[in-house]
C-alpha cells in the first residue's frame, strides 16, 4: 500500500485546490474549505511555492482561513519544509482564525513517503498557539523537540520511517488539550528505529491527561507494541486504540488477550495484520461490545521476517 490520494477532508471541511494562475474563477469563502496550497517542479508552469503561497494571500482573505494543507512545495528529496515553514511564519500575524495545518499532503506519484524531506516542524506550532489539530507526511529529517502547546487537540504524524528522537520529543512534549495521537513509525529500512522505551511516556498517559484515540502504527515491531499495551497504564482511559498497518500476528494478540481488560474501548483497529483465523476468533469472542476491525488479512502463517508494513518507501 502507498498513500495514494491527496486528503479530501481536514478539520472538518472539504479541501479545496487553490488553483494555478490560469485557471478562473470565483475561490470559496476563505473560511468554507481546508486550503491546499502546493507547486509542482515539474508541472507545465514554472510557479514556486513561495510565488503560488503570494498569489494566495492576495486571493483569500487569510484572516478567515481555518485550515491549510500543503502539498508538493520543490523536489521533495532535496528541498525540506524548513522554507514553506519561514513563509507561513513570515505571516503569522494575518492568519489569525487558523486552526489547522497539515504538512506534507503529498501522493507516491509526487514523492514517495521516505523521500519527503521534512524539518523542525514545532516552529509552526510555537508560532500558532491556536492550531488545534496539525498533521505531518514524511521522516526524512524530521524534528520534534519537546514543546509545550495549550490548545493542541489532533497530533498526526504519518512516515515510512520515524526516527526514535522524533517519538522521544513528542513522548516529553506538554499537550494538556490532546485528544487524538496517530503515529506511523516504519521500518528500519527507511529509518524507523523507534523502541518501546522511546514510547513509554505514551504508553505512560500521565502527560496526556485528555487522550482518548492512540494509534501506534505501520511497524515492524507491532508485536512488541501490542505486548506493551497489555499492561500500559494509558490503556484505561482510551476509547480508541489503533495498532494496525503493521506486522501484528498471533503473538501480539495473545499478548493483549492476556493483559488488561479491552472491553471499555469502542474501537479497536488493527486492519492490516498477519493474525491467523482461530485468534481473530478468539479476539472477536474476547471484545463482543467493541468495534473491532480485523480487514486486510495479509496472511495468516507467514513467518515474521516474512511480514510487511502498510507503508514503508
Amino acid at each position: 500500500m502507498t498513500v495514494s490520494d491527496h486528503l479530501e477532508t481536514w478539520h472538518g471541511l472539504p479541501v479545496h485546490e487553490f488553483p494555478d494562475a490560469e485557471t478562473a474563477g470565483e475561490p470559496p469563502a476563505a473560511g468554507e474549505v481546508a486550503w491546499r496550497i502546493s507547486a509542482d517542479p515539474f508541472g507545465e508552469g514554472d510557479e514556486s511555492w513561495a510565488e503560488t503561497f503570494a498569489r494566495f494571500l492576495g486571493a483569500v482573505d487569510p484572516a478567515g482561513v481555518r485550515a491549510l494543507v500543503i502539498g508538493v512545495w520543490g523536489e521533495m528529496y532535496d528541498q525540506s519544509s524548513a522554507a514553506v515553514i519561514d513563509e507561513l511564519l513570515a505571516v503569522r500575524a494575518r492568519f489569525t482564525g487558523l486552526r489547522a495545518v497539515f504538512l506534507g499532503d503529498v501522493t507516491f506519484e509526487e514523492s514517495e513517503i521516505s523521500w519527503i524531506n521534512q524539518s523542525d516542524v514545532t516552529r509552526l506550532l510555537a508560532a500558532f498557539d491556536q492550531l488545534v489539530e496539525f498533521g505531518v507526511r514524511g521522516g526524512e529529517s524530521l524534528a520534534f523537540p519537546p514543546i509545550r502547546h495549550a490548545a493542541l487537540r489532533s497530533l498526526v504524524v504519518q512516515t515510512g520511517g520515524l526516527d526514535g528522537e522524533v517519538v522521544r520529543g513528542i513522548a516529553a512534549s506538554d499537550f494538556p488539550e490532546l485528544e487524538h495521537l496517530d503515529i506511523w513509525l516504519g521500518t528500519s529500512w527507511y529509518g524507523g528505529n523507534a523502541t518501546i522505551a522511546d514510547m513509554e511516556p505514551l504508553l505512560q498517559g500521565t502527560r496526556l491527561p485528555k487522550l482518548r484515540s492512540l494509534a501506534l502504527r505501520n511497524s515492524e515491531i507491532q508485536d512488541e507494541i501490542a505486548a506493551a499495551f497489555a499492561s500500559a497504564p494509558v490503556v484505561p482511559q482510551l476509547t480508541a486504540l489503533d495498532l494496525s498497518m503493521g506486522t501484528l500476528g498471533d503473538e501480539g494478540v495473545e499478548a493483549l488477550l492476556g493483559g488488561q481488560p479491552l472491553t471499555h474501548l469502542k474501537t479497536l483497529d488493527l486492519h492490516h495484520h498477519f493474525i491467523g483465523e482461530p485468534m481473530r476468533a478468539r479476539l472477536l469472542a474476547a471484545l463482543p461490545g467493541v468495534e473491532v476491525d480485523l480487514s486486510e488479512c495479509e496472511s495468516e502463517t507467514g513467518e515474521q521476517e516474512e511480514r510487511y508494513t502498510a507503508v514503508a518507501e
